[in-house]
């Protein structure tokens, strides 16, 4: 059987990535887990609400997992930058919209915006030590 038709011919001048944009991923400065030890103030008030917002799968907050990377406050604003345990999350708008409520609940704060970074990589290492007892009793083992 024999076709009229052309079979493409490959592009010899491009690249194997020549078709794709690719977005070079935000990273995180400073160290991680951000945990608000030594804020004040409204500042304080944000992690407080933010160590209230359980993962919807364990029960264990969202900043003793080491989600949350970093957190600042300025003029009413509470800018939040965090990352999930891995990109496919199944309950990422959850959590995402559990932090947000939880920073535009506290008195001062009129918009929370919540930024998902994937740098560095959340490991079991940036779990807190309050989050690994958490966790244990649970019934997930960690080595001590």
């Amino acid at each position: 059987m024999s076709s009229d038709y052309d079979r493409p011919r490959a592009d010899q001048d491009a690249s194997p990535c020549s078709y794709t944009d690719y977005q070079t991923k935000k990273c995180v400065e400073g160290e991680v887990p951000a945990t608000g030890e030594g804020a004040t103030g409204l500042e304080r008030e944000v992690w407080a609400a933010l160590y209230e917002v359980e993962d919807p799968e364990m029960p264990v907050s969202v900043v003793d997992l080491g989600l949350v990377y970093g957190l600042d406050v300025d003029d009413g604003t509470a800018d939040i930058e965090m990352t999930l345990t891995y990109s496919g999350c199944p309950a990422r708008e959850i959590i995402l919209d559990e932090v947000e409520e939880a920073a535009e609940s506290v008195d001062g704060i009129n918009e929370a915006e919540v930024h998902l970074v994937w740098s560095p990589d959340w490991s079991v290492d940036l779990v807190t030590e309050q989050g690994k007892e958490s966790l244990r009793e649970f019934g997930l083992s960690f080595e001590q």
